[in-house]
């Protein structure tokens, strides 16, 4: 009888164990936050430059996240995957807008993902107009760094005059 008990038990844990871990892989895929960075910014691939369009507006979910002229950078955060995105695109100043729907899937591996709209919108491969954000600390944060050049200078005299 305590056979039957523990072999249940066992199915029972099991069971749990492969639940709780099917419910930790779908969070992760569906929870998974990501900042999206936009840029209006000349790019140049494999020799041929793609410019800037007059004036880009990137609504996300139906609201306006960035309004981009000329080497201007926006940004939108986003939960899960995969990212959707309408643009209105001017190539003059008094020119109408276009209107463009744009899906992409996001890489699993990077948080900040900088897209330039420019190369995206030439129908470029995701590695020209897709790439992670890194950021840079500033000169103020270099300077306030305290370098030390000898951390074992003075300990080991033992008391001794260095007179000698």
């Amino acid at each position: 009888m305590t056979k039957k008990i523990d072999k249940k038990r066992l199915v029972v844990r099991l069971v749990a164990i492969l639940a709780i871990i099917a419910l930790a892989v779908v969070m992760f895929i569906i929870g998974r936050g990501h900042t999206v960075y936009f840029d209006n910014k000349e790019i140049e691939y494999n020799g041929k430059t793609y410019g800037t369009k007059y004036s880009i507006e990137v609504l996300v979910n139906g609201e306006k996240v960035a309004k981009l002229k000329d080497g201007d950078r926006g940004m939108a955060n986003t939960m899960g995957q995969n990212f959707s995105m309408e643009l209105l695109v001017k190539e003059e100043k008094e020119g109408n807008a276009q209107k463009m729907k744009v899906g992409l899937p996001l890489p699993y591996n990077m948080d900040g993902i900088i897209i330039n709209l420019p190369a995206l919108m030439a129908g470029l491969p995701s590695d020209a107009y897709m790439s992670e954000f890194i950021p840079v600390p500033s000169d103020e944060e270099l300077q306030d760094e305290e370098v030390v050049t000898d951390e074992m200078e003075g300990l080991m005299n033992f008391g001794e005059s260095s007179d000698e």
